[in-house]
C-alpha cells in the first residue's frame, strides 16, 4: 500500500466507521424487535437512552461518509502522477479491479447516508419518535453497503503499487460499445442536452409546486433521482467536453483539477446535494400527516425543497454559463467523423 496521509486517513477512519456502524446496527435490530414508546419497561428505558448515543454516533459516521466521497476522489486524482499513463483520477482508479467499484459504492452510500441524516433529523423533532423503526430499518439496509464499500476500498489501497502501467482517461472514456464509460461517452450530444434541460426544468417546476402547494413531494423525490442519473450521463456525454473544449475528451474527473479551476468540486457538490435533499422530500412526504410530525415536518420539507431548488439552479447555471461563454460547439460523432 502507498503510505500517503490521505490514504492512511481514509483507511483508518473507515475501519473505525465499520466498528461504529456494526455496533449501531446491532442495537437497531433490538429497536426493531422491542421498541414500544408506550411501555415503561426497563428494556424500553435502556433502548431510549441508547438511541440518543447511537444517533450522535451515526451523525458523525454518516457526515464523514459524505465527506469521504470527495476525499477519495481527491486522493485518487492527487496520486495519478505515481502511475504510468494516468492523467487524473480516472487512471488511478483503473490501477486495479477495486477502484471503480469502490467509487460506485461511495456514490450510493453518499445518497443513503444523506437520506438517513434527513430522516433522523425529522424523527428527533417529534416527542414520540414516530420514524425510529423506519430509520433503523434504513440503517440495516445501509450497513451491508457500507461494509462492502470499506472492503473494496481496503483491497484497492492494499493493492496499490507505484509505477504501475494504467489507462488514461482518454482511453477509459473513449466512445465505444464495450464499456459503460464508453457507452456514456458515445451518447449523442443533442438528445442528451434536450433530456438534461427538460428533466431539470420539470424537476425545478415540481419542486416549486411542492414548495408553494405542499403537494407532489413523492413525485419530486422520484424526479430528483432521475435528474441525478441523467445529469451524471450528461457530464460524460456533453458537459465535460465543453469545459475541455475538446470533442474527444469526456472524462468526468479532469474538471476536478486546477487546470480547470477545480470547477468539478462545486459542480458535483451541487449535483449530489440536490439529489439528497430532493429525494429526502420524497422519502418523508408520506409521513407528514403523522400527528406528532404535523407541525414540524412540513416546514422542514419546504426547507429541503428550497435547498434542492437552489442547488439544482446552481448546477444548471455552472453548466449553462460554460456552454454559452465558449466558442466551442460540440457536434455528434457522426458529423465529425470523415466520410
Amino acid at each position: 500500500m502507498i503510505l500517503h496521509p490521505a490514504i492512511i486517513a481514509l483507511f483508518l477512519s473507515s475501519l473505525l466507521m465499520v466498528v461504529l456502524i456494526v455496533y449501531a446496527a446491532w442495537y437497531g435490530i433490538r429497536v426493531l424487535r422491542n421498541w414500544d414508546i408506550t411501555s415503561g419497561s426497563d428494556l424500553q428505558l435502556v433502548l431510549e437512552r441508547r438511541t440518543y448515543l447511537i444517533s450522535i454516533i451515526l451523525t458523525y459516521v454518516f457526515a464523514f461518509e459524505l465527506l469521504s466521497l470527495f476525499l477519495f476522489i481527491y486522493t485518487a486524482d492527487h496520486l495519478h502522477t505515481l502511475f504510468i499513463g494516468a492523467m487524473c483520477a480516472a487512471g488511478t482508479l483503473k490501477v486495479n479491479d477495486y477502484g471503480y467499484p469502490t467509487l460506485l459504492f461511495k456514490v450510493g452510500n453518499f445518497i443513503e447516508a444523506g437520506l438517513w441524516l434527513i430522516m433522523n433529523h425529522a424523527d428527533n423533532q417529534a416527542h414520540d419518535y414516530p420514524l425510529i423503526k423506519k430509520k433503523y430499518l434504513l440503517l440495516l439496509i445501509i450497513t451491508p453497503t457500507i461494509l462492502m464499500e470499506v472492503f473494496l476500498q481496503t483491497k484497492y489501497f492494499l493493492l496499490l503499487r507505484p509505477r504501475v502501467l494504467t489507462s488514461c482517461c482518454g482511453t477509459i472514456f473513449r466512445p465505444s460499445g464495450n464499456t459503460l464509460s464508453g457507452d456514456l461517452a458515445a451518447l449523442p450530444p443533442i438528445p442528451m442536452e434536450i433530456a438534461f434541460y427538460v428533466i431539470l426544468a420539470v424537476n425545478i417546476a415540481t419542486a416549486l409546486y411542492f414548495y408553494l402547494k405542499n403537494k407532489g413531494g413523492f413525485l419530486f423525490g422520484v424526479l430528483s433521482l432521475a435528474q441525478f442519473i441523467i445529469s451524471v450521463a450528461a457530464v460524460v456525454s456533453f458537459i465535460s467536453p465543453y469545459f475541455y473544449e475538446l470533442p474527444t475528451h469526456h472524462c468526468p474527473f479532469c474538471i476536478l483539477q486546477g487546470h480547470y479551476g477545480y470547477i468539478g468540486y462545486p459542480l458535483y457538490t451541487a449535483l449530489f446535494g440536490s439529489v439528497v435533499t430532493g429525494t429526502g422530500v420524497g422519502m418523508l412526504s408520506p409521513f407528514k400527516n403523522i400527528e406528532s410530525l404535523s407541525k414540524t415536518l412540513p416546514p422542514f420539507l419546504k426547507k429541503l425543497a428550497l435547498v434542492s431548488i437552489v442547488l439544482t439552479i446552481a448546477f444548471l447555471a455552472l453548466v449553462t454559463y460554460r456552454i454559452l461563454s465558449t466558442d466551442f460547439i460540440l457536434q455528434s460523432w457522426k458529423s465529425v467523423t470523415p466520410a
